[in-house]
């Protein structure tokens, strides 16, 4: 994961400082991982993407424990591209 890609997505989630940096980091990896399992170039991912898989993964929490339907449809489209 690069510095650009935690920048991009805690500008795409509004959250500012560093506080949150490790537990950001660390769901980054986690939906990296899930995309490139996917066969996806993760090189070719852009923040948004990542930051929707972030959000979801964060609100885990909250009960709903699952990716949205929105990212899913997206990870799906990249991996058909062959993104």
């Amino acid at each position: 994961m690069t510095q650009e890609m935690l920048a991009g997505v805690k500008d795409a989630l509004g959250i500012g400082g560093n506080y949150q940096d490790n537990t950001i980091s660390t769901y980054i990896e986690e939906v990296l991982d899930y995309l490139e399992g996917a066969g996806i170039d993760v090189s070719k991912v852009k923040p948004g993407l990542v930051a929707r898989g972030v959000s979801d993964l964060w609100n885990y929490g909250s009960g709903g424990g699952k990716l949205s339907e929105y990212f899913m449809q997206k990870a799906t489209q990249m991996s058909y591209k062959g993104a």
